[in-house]
């Protein structure tokens, strides 16, 4: 499978929906609609979208029946850029290679932009228009809500910034703490996404549970790769710290093929799945 050519066909179809659920508001404050779209628009890989999109075909679904999700789950993702990026978190003035919003605008309204996204993913997923039935979209809702929660992104990032920090006591090592907040600021995203998606499609309990593990480890192993690539930065949390190059990149390797196994039992129509997986961890940029 051309990974490049699916990417290339699905991207701007999710560009387009996310466009048209932003569009839906109208009398917004201009700053606000401005700092909304700042960095959806434009976008990163759209990896999370696509792979809920590629987790719905895995399981014999049609990847619109997930599109609902892949629209959320970026929106949700750029919500947790959006507020990484503050001042009182990394502080960070880039992003996208654009300035951050709070730096395009002001801290109040990145502050604000944020809460907005992420409050308009689940609205789109609760949507009574969505192609799949109700108990499919209260799961992906569950499962988003859990990823973006206290037990994930939220969660993992206090953790970061106790890390970053040297402070916040912990029995654990290092490489616990630092293999938990990837699991939760990074991980769970991916799981939320692939699982969701596959559940939208109506995927059984044994797929769900399949997929879920696939993507952990997938969402690892891509912060691992998103580690190696920023070798030259000075990242507190990063896998750097406490491995060199060579181990961290078996490493995510080795999560990777573990992650291939947990659904070799997929048919053919799950190859895009695989390859998405493959050019997560495997991209050079």
């Amino acid at each position: 499978m051309d990974v490049d050519a699916y990417m290339a066909e699905r991207i701007p179809r999710i560009d387009a929906e996310i466009e048209a659920r932003l569009a839906v508001h109208v009398g917004l404050p201009e700053s606000l609609r401005g700092a909304m779209r700042h960095l959806v628009f434009p976008g990163g890989k759209r990896l999370r979208p696509l792979f809920s999109l590629a987790a719905a075909e895995s399981v014999g679904g049609r990847a619109e029946t997930a599109m609902p999700l892949a629209v959320a789950v970026e929106l949700v993702h750029t919500y947790s850029l959006i507020h990484d990026d503050l001042p009182c978190m990394d502080d960070d003035d880039m992003r996208r290679g654009r300035p951050t919003v709070h730096v395009a605008y002001d801290e109040a309204t990145a502050v604000l932009a944020g809460d907005a996204l992420l409050t308009e993913a689940f609205a789109v997923l609760a949507d009574p228009a969505a192609v799949a039935g109700a108990d499919a979209r209260i799961f992906a809702i569950g499962r988003l809500a859990e990823a973006a929660g206290a037990s994930g992104l939220v969660g993992g990032q206090i953790d970061d910034l106790h890390f970053e920090s040297g402070g916040g006591p912990s029995a654990k090592t290092d490489f616990e703490r630092l293999a938990s907040i990837h699991a939760r600021k990074t991980a769970a995203l991916f799981e939320a996404a692939i699982v969701g998606g596959a559940a939208l499609a109506g995927a059984n309990e044994a797929e769900r549970e399949s997929l879920g593990a696939f993507g952990r480890d997938v969402g690892i192993a891509f912060q691992i790769a998103d580690d190696l690539l920023d070798a030259d930065r000075e990242e507190a949390a990063s896998i750097l710290r406490i491995q060199g190059i060579e181990d961290a990149r078996l490493g995510a390797e080795g999560l990777l093929e573990t992650a291939l196994e947990r659904i070799d039992g997929f048919c053919e129509r799950a190859e895009p799945l695989r390859e998405l997986a493959r050019f997560a961890v495997r991209r050079r940029r």
